[in-house]
């Protein structure tokens, strides 16, 4: 095995790097491709176990179903680059996904819908409202200001108690419609003011730890 590759598997799953033992569903293979595009990108090492042993492809079908995985099941279609590795006769495919500049990239599910994932650690999960609504704020932030109203601050001083909090037990404190406290969280956490903690059970959000000063951000 080339030095590249071992170290590569060494580091494990992680942020930027998927195994896949095989491609039986190339809509799978879609969801670690978008959502490697919609995080920092990443890399897809296909002919490797989970627990990094080297498996091989088994025949060139696993490129054509990662080209299947793009062009059906992703879109916008996301841009990668295939390098073959052959180690003690097996061959390894390195799928290289650049972070995309046409965010949000979806894929379609078995039944037709387009949905959003994004990487967290070693997992693909689904993105929610805010998380959208950031993406697309990012893209406009010139100009754009938020100021702190009484809902504001009562959520700075719930979290400077709490730690963090739901959307839901936001809402609820607030006494505010779902859309409104998704568009507060997500302006925050563009600001740098909260940080997202994504995991399988939801999302909570919570005091940037490294928060500072935002001429964009004033009280009222």
């Amino acid at each position: 095995m080339d030095f590249y590759l071992k170290k590569l598997i060494a580091g494990g799953e992680n942020q930027q790097l998927d195994f896949k033992y095989c491609i039986s569903d190339s809509r799978k293979i879609a969801r670690t491709l978008s959502a490697f595009s919609n995080s920092n990108g990443g890399k897809l090492l296909i002919g490797v176990r989970d627990n990094g042993s080297i498996a091989g492809i088994r025949t060139d079908e696993e490129i054509y179903m990662v080209d299947t995985a793009v062009h059906l099941f992703c879109r916008p279609e996301i841009d990668y680059t295939v390098k073959q590795h052959v180690t003690d006769g097996k061959t390894i495919l390195e799928i290289d996904v650049a972070r995309g500049d046409k965010r949000p990239y979806q894929v379609k599910d078995e039944d037709g819908r387009w949905l959003t994932y994004f990487r967290n650690d070693d997992q693909n999960l689904l993105a929610n409202k805010i998380m959208l609504q950031v993406w697309k704020k990012e893209e406009k932030r010139t100009g754009v200001m938020v100021r702190f109203s009484k809902t504001e601050n009562a959520l700075m001083n719930y979290l400077k108690i709490n730690g963090s909090i739901t959307l839901s037990k936001f809402r609820k404190l607030a006494k505010i419609p779902s859309h409104k406290a998704e568009a507060i969280l997500a302006n925050l956490i563009v600001f740098k003011v909260l940080l997202m903690k994504p995991s399988e059970k939801g999302f909570s959000y919570e005091l940037n730890p490294d928060e500072t000063v935002n001429p964009n951000l004033n009280n009222i």
